[in-house]
This record gives structure tokens, sequence and C-alpha cells, in this order.
């Protein structure tokens, strides 16, 4: 009889499902592992390019690769949905298929849940959604004067620094279209400070970054609901005549159905990115990797790569019998567009102490040149 050859089922095509596929297939030949990864859309972006889209410098079609390019790696793309998870069976169902594995990455990503805000769907728009990046790019276009409300609805949310330069973006639309002296720029926060994970140095640093543009950011401001034109907080109410939020964040469906998280949370993991179940991993957005009571691991695509690779190396170890320790490190950076065409990136090391280390660069044109570079390393990288 021919060897089993072990098969590693790989549940999303995002940053930690492409990280772990790829750094599994660069150490193990398909003679040695099979890979699958599945995921119910058929292309890869990374998310940053929405801004860019909002800004009018990209299209949608210009920021994607298409997972498909996964098959020049021997790396099996099913572009279909995932309909449930049997973790004791281990074996997992999508539209046309059974797939057995015998390690199993979950690598999901967190969803958007703009349902969760009375009526928000009706009355903003979702600033994360690429769907609606064009949109509002036409009508921040067609604005003369008013008010653009940036809110955001629930935490933790993806990427914690991107509403901070789409607001700086937006600020430089309306300079360049010469209105920005008739039109208001308000940031509502529910936390205390512009970037909790980051800490309160660096949260000031944003908040300083922000209001030297005239942008007026507002803090605790916990919403409730919104009607047409206006904000409902639990203690206050704001006026606006372009809402752009980002939503509520939840884990899909399946994740909830199939018993690894409770209902409106994520995934928990620690450093080995290990679920309660044997050879089963999660890692990213839908996941929570706790460091203290107060503080995770931001949801951002530079993590969700680090722990993809810290499960891949712990495969293949197992794959190979040998052992391994690898934990993810926790080390990471962010960029932020100052509008102004440069970036600067906040640099995080979750582990380096009893709270995260953290500290932000200086805006310059070679952390742009960098953001850019980081996008096309990734895709060259992947696929």
């Amino acid at each position: 009889m021919p060897e089993h050859i072990p098969h590693v089922l790989i549940l999303g095509g995002g940053f930690g499902g492409l990280a772990a596929a790829n750094e599994i297939r660069n150490s193990l030949s398909s003679s040695q592992v099979k890979i699958t990864v599945v995921d119910k859309k058929n292309w890869f972006m990374v998310g940053f390019a929405k801004l860019w889209i909002i800004k009018g410098t990209r299209t949608f079609e210009n920021s994607t690769a298409l997972l498909s390019g996964l098959s020049k790696k021997d790396i099996d793309f099913l572009n279909e949905e995932i309909l449930t998870i049997d973790l004791e069976n281990k074996n997992v169902k999508t539209t046309t298929q059974n797939l057995s594995y015998d390690f199993l990455i979950i690598a999901m990503g967190a969803q958007l849940a703009p349902q969760k805000i009375p009526g928000l769907i009706e009355n903003g728009m979702n600033l994360y959604d690429y769907k609606e990046s064009r949109a509002i790019h036409d009508k921040i276009k067609k604005m003369k004067s008013g008010n653009i409300a940036i809110s955001i609805m629930g935490m933790p949310y993806k990427c914690p620094p991107a509403p901070f330069e789409a607001s700086l973006i937006i600020d430089s639309m309306l300079r360049e279209a010469e209105i920005r002296d008739s039109v208001q720029i308000h940031f509502y926060s529910p936390a205390p400070i512009t970037l909790p994970a980051a800490g309160p140095e660096i949260s000031k640093q944003i908040l300083d970054l922000i209001n030297s543009e005239k942008i007026i950011f507002h803090n605790s401001c916990k919403i409730k609901s919104v009607e047409p034109n206006k904000l409902i907080f639990q203690d206050s109410e704001a006026d606006f005549d372009l809402l752009l939020a980002v939503p509520p964040h939840v884990a899909p469906d399946i994740i909830y159905e199939s018993g690894l998280a409770e209902e409106n949370n994520f995934i928990p993991i620690d450093r080995d990115c290990k679920t309660p179940y044997e050879n089963v991993y999660a890692v990213g957005d839908v996941t929570t990797l706790k460091i203290t009571d107060t503080f995770s691991v931001p949801k951002a695509g530079v993590f969700a790569e680090g722990e993809g690779q810290t499960v891949a190396k712990r495969i293949i170890s197992k794959i190979q019998s040998k052992e391994d320790s690898t934990l993810f490190d926790g080390k990471g950076g962010c960029f932020i567009e100052s509008g102004r065409d440069t970036a600067s990136v906040i640099e995080i090391d979750m582990f380096s102490g009893p709270v995260p280390s953290t500290k932000l660069t200086e805006s310059t044109s070679e952390h742009l040149d960098e953001k850019l570079q980081f996008e096309k390393d990734r895709f060259s990288k992947w696929l």
C-alpha cells in the first residue's frame, strides 16, 4: 500500500492561511504533504489597498491577486463555501466536497457585522467593505460642504490605525479639491484614547497628527444606533452628512456552530496557536491572543502572517517527527499614511515585557515606498 501523505487543510486564503501554506510548501514537497486552501472568495487583497480605492489612486482589480495562483506551488485551491467543521471526525464539508484532514488551520478572519448597529446599513457607509470603497470615493468627490463622521462601532477591529489613516487621506482629498475649509471631519471612538493597543504615548502622537489636520477626535463614544444624519451614542448624539463606519466584527457563524468560540467572541489561542483539538490550529483575525487582561494581539495582517508561519513550523516538525517548540514572536509593524505622501510605522513587540513595547517612526516618503513594497512582496511570495 502507498504510504499515507498527510493532508494540511487551511480554511481561509488571507494573510494567515497563505503564510502557512507557503511556509509548509517551501519546506516539504508534494510527495511529503498535501496542502489545500479553501476560501469562498477567489482573490487576496492587502486590506490597506481599500484606502487607495477610496482615494482614487487604485481600482479593486489592480489591488487583488487570484488565489488560483497557489497551484503554481502545488497547493490546491478550492473556491467554495465552508458548510461544517467536524472536529471529532476530522472532516470539513464544503459546497461540493467532504475534505478529511490530518492538520487543520483555521484562518477565516473576522466578519463585518453592520447589522448589529440599528440603522447603520440604511444611514451609513461601511469603511471596511471593499464593495463600498469606490462609492465612498464618489460621495466625497461630490461634497461641497458639510460634516463627515468616521465612527468606530466596536472593539476589537481589524488594522487599528486604518480609520485614522482614512481620516488623513480624506483630509488630503478635500484639500486637493480646495473645499477642506467647508467640510468638517469628526472621528468618534468608543475607546478613551486613539489606539489603546499601542499604549498612551503613541495614542497621543496619533491624536496630535490628526489634530494637526483639524480632524476632531471624540473619545468614549459608544454607539447605540444610527438615524438619518444622526449618530446616537450612549450619552450624546452627533450630526453628520456622510457617515463612514467601522462596524462591529464577529467570527464567521461556522466558528460558533463548531464550538470553537463563544457567541460574539473569537477563538482563544496562546502563542502556540493551538486549539483544544489535536492538530487543529487557529491564526489571525478569527482568534484572540491575550497578553494581559487589557492587551490582546491586534487584528492585523502582519500578526496573522506571523502566526501562520508559527503553525507551519510546528506542522513541518510534526510531519518530520521532530520536536518543535516554536512560539509566535508577536513582532510586527503597521503603517500610518499621513495624507501628505509620507507614512510612519508603528513598530510593535507584543511580548517584550509586562506590556507590549511600541514605537512610532518619523513620517517619511521612504516608509510610504515600504508600504507599497510590503504589498508587492506578499503577492509575489505567496501567489
